[in-house]
């Protein structure tokens, strides 16, 4: 499972001892169990071919035959999660949290923190369903974003930054690219694994080979960056000179990495997941979150390289009161 959860960082309030230890105990879940995936490492069930999966995290995947589902922001709601997981068809509903998605790939596009008091419990959960989907031919990963400073926990070379650190900003499922706010040219360039090694890196802290490991610019910060980008998301104010443009970018990015499309969160979609410049963009953050949008959970299915969206049939409004920002 690779994990996308770097934030970022907001003031927290001061925890009671029963939210300390709670919090405590799932920690402990969440580090207790050994990582997944190593370099070239594959798995196999059924009669599908195993997932190989290369890279250190995990970059490049085949995942032959595999359903994928994409699931975008989380921020923080663990109701919204498990109601986007079930309407992706890989969690049980009875509350029990079993993985239903057998041979499924699972990818969780990021920005887990953040607006919410449930991200450990989703991080938990999320580590739960890795287990439960390897032991049945599937997998879970997830997308880094952002930097991560909200307690001692996530700081770099904390225990939980270590957890993190195993999952990188970029992911290639086959043909397709799955990241949190959009891959550019110079990124490609600049190469994916070498991306995602050093955002690990930086995450895990000093060591003896590396006293001082760098944040990477080029992945965790500034406008063009891959987890901060929006360039693919933006639908507004643009002349038709710069959807050209950006077409003309994504096309080259796509081409470059040999994949049919992206797929990226980040920027809400009030719409809902949608598709621009002939589908080969789908932005599938829906601002499903109580702390964001407040919207039903949506989530992106892709079936032997076709993709579309899965909308969930439960009544929130019914149980949530949604903040109105007009």
């Amino acid at each position: 499972m690779a994990t996308l959860a770097l934030t970022c960082s907001l003031p927290l309030q001061p925890p009671s001892a029963s939210s300390q230890s709670q919090s405590r105990k799932l920690v402990d879940t969440i580090l207790s169990t050994p990582a997944q995936y190593s370099s070239s490492s594959s798995n196999s069930y059924g009669s599908l071919k195993p997932i190989v999966v290369n890279g250190d995290p995990p970059t490049f995947v085949s995942a032959p035959g595999r359903r994928i589902v994409a699931v975008g922001d989380l921020h923080g709601d663990l109701d919204k999660a498990r109601g986007a997981l079930e309407t992706a068809g890989v969690l049980s509903s009875d509350g029990q949290d079993f993985w239903i998605g057998g041979e499924t790939v699972l990818i969780q596009l990021g920005d887990i923190l953040d607006r919410g008091e449930d991200e450990l419990a989703i991080l938990s959960l999320l580590k739960s369903l890795d287990i439960q989907a390897k032991a049945h031919g599937g997998a879970v990963f997830q997308r880094q974003k952002g930097v991560i400073a909200r307690s001692i926990l996530m700081r770099p070379g904390g225990p939980l930054a270590c957890e993190l650190a195993r999952h990188g900003v970029v992911l290639k499922v086959d043909d397709w690219l799955f990241c949190h706010g959009g891959l550019l040219p110079h990124h490609v360039a600049y190469g994916l694994e070498r991306l995602n090694r050093e955002v690990s890196q930086w995450m895990k802290g000093p060591s003896e080979a590396d006293d001082s490991p760098q944040m990477p610019f080029i992945a965790t910060r500034g406008y063009d960056s891959i987890v901060w980008n929006r360039l693919y998301s933006r639908d507004s104010d643009l002349e038709d000179y710069q959807i050209e443009q950006i077409q003309s970018l994504l096309e080259e990015t796509l081409q470059t990495v040999g994949a049919k499309a992206m797929v990226v969160g980040h920027t809400p979609q009030p719409m809902g997941v949608n598709c621009k410049y002939d589908c080969s963009i789908w932005r599938i953050d829906v601002g499903m979150s109580s702390g964001v949008l407040g919207s039903s959970p949506e989530v992106l299915e892709i079936r032997d390289n076709k993709a579309r969206a899965l909308r969930s049939t439960r009544d929130w409004s019914s149980e949530l009161q949604v903040a109105d920002y007009t």
